[in-house]
């Protein structure tokens, strides 16, 4: 039957950064979305008043510039060998993430089997586009969309494995028997199965591959 094992991005697989931050240096707006951010995790505005902020702060964002933040963004090493291996193991991995599709999306190229986010326009927005506040994903989205992977792929809660950072990945580190807490701060180190500290997914994965 095999496993479905569930990342998070931003500050999980991207460490210390998010793809809001990322996008923000190339186009000079850092202290603008540090704010926005600083907002979210405060409360003052939701997941969905972020996205609206944030798709209109990249009005003129460019795909030069997504493609020059994705690949310019501080990864943890090892990403690609350690989808390989859950591959090659008959197991299936996602990464479910609230930052924009056009930025996580392209984790396909890197061997990840689904890649979920909050939907936006692609790259640039045409005058036309309009953000869909629907599309937008919040904490809980990480636990119906897991449900949809398990049934996909012919497993059960009990099969998953989840990989995250901070509060937006309490729901799902609930919902999941195993979970490793990466670089994790105090929402998940309570729930976490696992911990880890460092700049490697294979170490963080190696936690829970001989499970």
């Amino acid at each position: 039957m095999g496993r479905l094992h569930i990342f998070d991005m931003d500050g999980t697989l991207l460490r210390g950064s998010s793809a809001g931050i990322q996008i923000a240096r190339e186009m000079g707006l850092v202290a603008e979305f540090q704010e926005l951010e600083a907002a979210l995790l405060r409360g003052v505005i939701d997941p969905v008043g972020y996205a609206e902020r944030a798709y209109a702060m990249w009005s003129t964002l460019t795909e030069h510039q997504v493609t020059a933040a994705f690949d310019g963004s501080p990864w943890l090493t090892g990403i690609r060998e350690v989808w390989a291996d859950i591959t090659a193991r008959g197991e299936h991995c996602a990464v479910i993430s609230l930052s924009p599709s056009f930025f996580v999306t392209r984790l396909r190229a890197w061997g990840v089997h689904q890649a979920r986010a909050s939907v936006f326009p692609e790259v640039p927005f045409t005058s036309e586009a309009r953000l869909d506040p629907a599309g937008i994903l919040v904490p809980e989205s990480k636990v119906s969309i897991a449900d949809e992977l398990c049934a996909l792929y012919g497993v059960g809660r009990a099969d998953c494995v989840a990989y995250g950072d901070s509060l937006s990945d309490t729901a799902l580190f609930a919902a999941v028997p195993v979970s490793v807490a990466v670089n994790g701060d105090s929402h998940v180190s309570g729930l976490a199965t696992h911990a880890y500290a460092g700049g490697d997914l294979r170490e963080a994965y190696a936690l829970v591959a001989g499970d």
